[in-house]
């Protein structure tokens, strides 16, 4: 069977199924909200950060990035849905495969638009303060946070394919990334720089410290989506339908 029908098919459900556009909308309107917020931001403070403050919608925004990436997969595990998916599409792998391309290509479209309103309404809020802003910071700041939107929808999508469970999923990654991952920031210093949403948010930031740059904390999250991605995929290939 051709890739291309069942890309099509997989795109047919991600369209048709309410709560996957409506967490695509919630990613942009959460994360473009948040930044709105901004200008409350304290442009004196030593750690201030023009380029992380204006693009600070996205830490609750991701959520909604999240929720995007375990719906789509969990769905099919709800009333035998991935039985019919496989007699239709039998090489599990390829299926798979197609399942993560419709779930990156509007994670990633979605989160560059969202990226790019986010700043501009970031820097509206800071007025002058953010004006020490290069275009080239700007433009890393919204591809990278368009990638980094996109992996994480990627890695629920796989810790999702292995539980086999969207409330699992969030349940797990939710209170992880907006408490454990703090908690362990503070207490082991740069060897939270590793975890996935802390590595992939230096791209975020217009100075940094640490062993890892903005593109190396990416590759970083990248990582972890792929390990994610494989073991969804190993699920899949190996567990009964």
């Amino acid at each position: 069977m051709e890739l291309t029908p069942v890309l099509r098919s997989e795109w047919l459900k991600i369209r048709t199924l309410r709560s996957l556009p409506g967490a695509l909308l919630a990613l942009f309107a959460a994360t473009t909200a948040f930044s709105a917020l901004a200008g409350v931001s304290d442009a004196s403070d030593p750690g201030f950060d023009p380029l992380f403050t204006s693009l600070s919608g996205v830490l609750p925004g991701q959520i909604a990035a999240i929720s995007f990436g375990a719906m789509a997969v969990s769905s099919e595990f709800h009333q035998g849905a991935l039985r019919l998916s496989l007699a239709a599409v039998p090489r599990r792998g390829r299926w798979f495969a197609a399942k993560a391309a419709v779930i990156a290509v509007p994670a990633l479209l979605t989160g560059l638009v969202t990226a790019l309103a986010a700043l501009l309404v970031g820097r509206a809020g800071l007025g002058p303060a953010a004006d020490t802003l290069s275009t080239g910071e700007q433009t890393r700041g919204v591809v990278g946070c368009g990638v980094y939107l996109m992996l994480m929808a990627l890695f629920a999508a796989g810790v999702a394919a292995l539980l086999r469970s969207g409330v699992a999923t969030l349940s797990l990654l939710v209170p992880f990334i907006l408490v454990v991952s703090f908690v362990i920031g503070d207490a082991t210093g740069t060897v939270a720089d590793f975890l996935p949403d802390k590595a992939g948010q230096l791209v975020l930031q217009e100075t940094y410290d640490g062993t890892l740059g903005p593109w190396s904390g990416l590759a970083v999250t990248a990582l972890w989506t792929a390990a994610a991605l494989l073991a969804g995929a190993w699920s899949v290939r190996r567990r009964d339908a």
